[in-house]
């Protein structure tokens, strides 16, 4: 009987010691989600768009270090997949039809503060400065005499800020799931076009 005592304080106690044990500071994780790229379905006076899609599958791989249980930074790579439109415009007597797509990634760098609500639950908000890369290519085609047609494409980088609001679920010390909201301000540039892209996704993370 004391044999079969002092076994089940060991294991209470081993047990005990090991959920008390604090997770690493490094995780890493990824989520899925969908961007709207929000403007890109105004058309300028005199063209009409068509079969306008403003919005795509995104997703993201991310990596970073809990400085304190409140304070985070991170990593991470975004692709926010492609637009398109179709487009129509009168030129000088002239009619001319045309397709255009735009595709966007970027690296980004936040700080996230965390605010606990309970054991496992939390809400976070993220802060922090991105670096994009834009490219985007048109077909053009007249539909009047002489029948003319023209491609054009460019790409341009460039930098700005970025921040989000979520929350996240604890499921063990290691694991974690968070549902989020992030807003990259004006990707892109005059070349290739450019506009605020927000990402709702969903996600999860693994402290290592």
């Amino acid at each position: 009987m004391k044999k079969t005592l002092i076994a089940l304080a060991i294991a209470a106690a081993t047990t005990s010691a090991w959920s008390q044990q604090a997770p690493s500071k490094f995780y890493a994780g990824a989520s899925l989600g969908q961007s709207k790229f929000k403007g890109a379905c105004d058309s300028d006076a005199g063209v009409t768009l068509t079969n306008c899609k403003d919005s795509d599958t995104a997703w993201k791989i991310f990596g970073g270090y809990q400085i304190t249980p409140q304070l985070a930074v991170e990593v991470g790579y975004n692709d926010f997949g492609r637009i398109s439109s179709d487009a129509s415009a009168v030129v000088g007597g002239s009619t001319f039809a045309g397709n255009a797509k735009i595709d966007a990634t970027a690296f980004e760098l936040t700080g996230v503060g965390s605010l606990p609500l309970g054991h496992q639950f939390s809400l976070y908000g993220k802060l922090g400065v991105y670096y994009a890369k834009t490219e985007s290519s048109a077909d053009i085609r007249q539909t009047t005499a002489p029948f003319a047609s023209a491609s054009a494409s460019a790409s341009d980088h460039n930098s700005k800020f970025t921040f989000g609001a979520g929350a996240r679920y604890d499921v063990t010390k290691n694991i974690g799931i968070r549902a989020e909201w992030q807003r990259y301000n004006k990707v892109g540039s005059s070349n290739t076009g450019e506009g605020d892209i927000d990402v709702l996704s969903i996600g999860g993370l693994y402290r290592f």
